[in-house]
């Protein structure tokens, strides 16, 4: 009886079922075109708002969840990014800052990429029944790789976003690139364009041990 009941009180809806269905997808395809439209013609603003999303929307989902594990990491995260984000948006800016922030960056990138194949290979683990042979369940396998997978992606997108706009105040600040007109400063030889110190190449001697300078990347484009 309450069957019928339930079936009787739920009658018609179908259409308006499938009303909701067509409205989700236009909506979809709309937002897609408007978010396309928006990074082509309004890049920095793009950018902005897409970090700040990134960046803070995951903490209150967090916050209503309960996972404390994401907001410690979170916080450490924040905390060392807004510093270097603080050294590359001073003026003048200083000559070890492009060192920091490059450094940072460049861990961040390299425990995002392991992170991001760890979590990966113990899903796929936990899919073959690896796991079985560490005394580990296939479900519990499973959510340590997501976890890893998630932070990997996470913090990877996040800080890559962070290094750009560093990356970009920084090249402004020193005076060798500008977005609009001319830059301010000319690149002499021998300077290094990220810092504005001379650059002491690393040389070796006969025994093959090197004299103690940094090595000296060469790009492509000649410019090192």
């Amino acid at each position: 009886v309450e069957h019928l009941v339930l079936h009787e009180k739920h009658r018609g809806h179908e259409s308006m079922h499938m009303e909701m269905f067509f409205i989700l997808i236009a909506t979809l395809v709309v937002a897609q075109i408007l978010l396309v439209q928006w990074r082509k013609y309004y890049f920095q603003s793009y950018q902005t708002a897409t970090l700040l999303g990134m960046w803070i929307v995951p903490v209150f989902l967090c916050l209503k969840l309960s996972w404390h594990r994401f907001l410690y990491v979170w916080s450490v995260f924040s905390v060392i990014t807004g510093l270097m984000t603080y050294w590359a948006t001073r003026k003048p800016l200083a000559g070890t800052t492009p060192r920091r922030v490059y450094t940072w960056f460049l861990l961040c990138y390299k425990m995002s990429y392991a992170l991001g194949i760890a979590g990966y290979l113990v899903m796929m683990g936990a899919l073959f029944g690896l796991s079985i042979l560490f005394m580990v369940k296939p479900n519990v396998a499973m959510d340590f790789g997501l976890v890893l997978l998630f932070y990997g992606l996470y913090f990877g997108v996040v800080a890559r976003d962070f290094a750009e706009v560093c990356s970009d105040k920084m090249a402004s600040h020193i005076g060798y690139y500008t977005k609009t007109g001319m830059p301010t400063r000319k690149l002499d030889e021998g300077v290094c364009a990220v810092c504005g110190q001379p650059i002491v190449r690393q040389d070796e001697d006969e025994d093959g041990v090197s004299n103690g300078a940094e090595k000296v990347v060469v790009l492509n484009c000649a410019h090192s």
